[in-house]
């Protein structure tokens, strides 16, 4: 992000910490989409993912002051929107437990499909299984580490990366099924 976009950044937050509507919605239009995008990839549903996104707002909003400029802002959104999903989740009773009978392939070989659409991807990662697909989201598509995974979703590490693998190989079978469906 440009200098001139965090000063302008910085000069919203302010005025949205005293109360400026008018800042507190331009933020919102500004972070609205990408959160969303967040928050869908990781609870699937639409109507969910509306409630936890306007959820996410306004508790930003009310702890304006919590955030110190430490990270963007953009990005202490989306820690946000993280939780919330998750809390979401376990609310749903999501087990995040250690997968120890799956037999995963350690050293993979690299496969040569053919080109996908990009929507039948996002729909084969929204039919995962609700932890595998967790996982798999905040690793592949949010770019965390085992290490921080474990800490939000409170697993092992271990879990952490059994859960990416098996997320890894359902949506492999499930985009060679595609294929062979298309082919």
């Amino acid at each position: 992000m440009g200098r001139k976009n965090v000063e302008i950044h910085s000069k919203l937050i302010a005025s949205a910490r005293k109360g400026n509507q008018q800042s507190m919605y331009r933020l919102y239009k500004l972070y609205v989409q990408a959160m969303y995008n967040t928050c869908i990839r990781m609870v699937t549903n639409q109507y969910d993912a509306e409630d936890i996104i306007q959820e996410v707002f306004l508790s930003a909003f009310n702890n304006l002051d919590s955030f110190r400029g430490d990270s963007s802002f953009g990005s202490w959104l989306k820690r946000i929107v993280i939780n919330k999903s998750i809390s979401f989740l376990r609310s749903k009773k999501a087990d995040f437990t250690e997968i120890e009978n799956l037999h995963l392939v350690a050293e993979e070989k690299e496969e040569n499909f053919p080109e996908i659409d990009p929507k039948k991807i996002h729909e084969s990662i929204k039919s995962l299984p609700e932890k595998a697909r967790v996982v798999l989201t905040l690793y592949l598509l949010e770019g965390y580490r085992h290490n921080e995974i474990a800490d939000i979703l409170k697993i092992s590490v271990s879990t952490s990366k059994s859960q990416y693998l098996r997320a890894k190989q359902l949506l492999r079978e499930k985009l060679k099924k595609e294929i062979s469906y298309e082919y």
